[in-house]
């Protein structure tokens, strides 16, 4: 039997396990029980929500959006979040489990950039969500020892799951996961993110793709909303978040993702963040 090469194995298989084993995600429940009436949750910069309705009705209201009016069993991920509320009858409530979802180190990144403001799903919709729920729902209004950690745990795996229903339903609005999705985009994105601090331009990534310069950069933008020296910009940036707020100090951390200096990596971060890195280590530090 033939085995792939290490440069072929790393194409092989999903798209989305190859974009996750990238990123480190986690997941925090910090509500599980009945609502009533208004509960406010605050714009975070830094984590998505997750809102799973077991019995409602409830009424979503997002700052600047349409009310979304939530009836049956549904999921709800803000990437994104403003400030938003949910509202549930003040006689009989509402039964939810809400938690915050931290990909890489915080902030936008290419898994967030690639959904809607807003994914809304209805569990019976989606049979691969209902054995997750079911476990979650019983850790959830139970009270075995460890609850909290079982609860973190299969919240990351709802994540997942439901990330796979986004891409599986064309859910995604470009982005990374759109990008590790289209086999020839996906070549060149593979080399971004096994190799972020190669010389890549234009033109090699375009022959990693297979494509002319004009075709790669003209379907790259299509596919994913970004042009390629963008893409790559953010996942160098996204990267150096994480080896800073590990402690990495900002000179290696600029070498270690393509920049040539820290002083490279503090005008990289202006442009994106309109920050340095400290300020944004110092605004990171405050939110946890």
């Amino acid at each position: 039997m033939r085995r792939n090469p290490p440069e072929e194995a790393a194409l092989v298989g999903d798209p989305l396990d190859r974009l996750l084993s990238q990123f480190a995600l986690r997941a925090g429940v910090f509500y599980t029980g009945n609502i009533c009436g208004l509960h406010d949750f605050k714009r975070d910069e830094q984590r998505g929500h997750l809102h799973v309705v077991r019995r409602g009705p409830v009424n979503l209201v997002n700052a600047g959006k349409p009310d979304v009016f939530i009836e049956r069993p549904s999921l709800i991920y803000l990437p994104r979040p403003e400030r938003h509320r949910l509202v549930a009858n003040e006689r009989e409530g509402a039964d939810v489990v809400c938690a915050t979802v931290l990909t890489g180190a915080g902030g936008r990144n290419p898994i967030s950039d690639s959904l809607p403001d807003l994914v809304l799903i209805e569990i019976d919709g989606c049979p691969g969500l209902e054995p997750i729920l079911e476990l979650m729902f019983s850790e959830a209004f139970g009270a075995g020892s460890g609850r909290q950690a079982v609860l973190d745990r299969l919240c990351e795996v709802l994540t997942i799951r439901m990330l796979r229903h986004c891409i599986e339903r064309g859910q995604v609005s470009g982005g990374a996961l759109a990008g590790m999705a289209d086999p020839r985009l996906a070549k060149a994105l593979d080399a971004i993110h096994q190799s972020p601090s190669g010389s890549w331009d234009l033109s090699s990534l375009a022959a990693q793709a297979g494509m002319s310069r004009a075709r790669f950069a003209e379907h790259f933008r299509r596919v994913t909303g970004a042009t390629p020296a963008d893409y790559l910009s953010s996942w160098r940036l996204m990267l150096a978040q994480r080896l800073l707020s590990k402690g990495v100090p900002a000179k290696t951390a600029a070498l270690d993702v393509g920049y040539g200096s820290s002083s490279a990596l503090h005008r990289a971060f202006l442009r994106k963040f309109g920050q340095s890195p400290s300020e944004w280590l110092k605004q990171r530090a405050m939110a946890d």
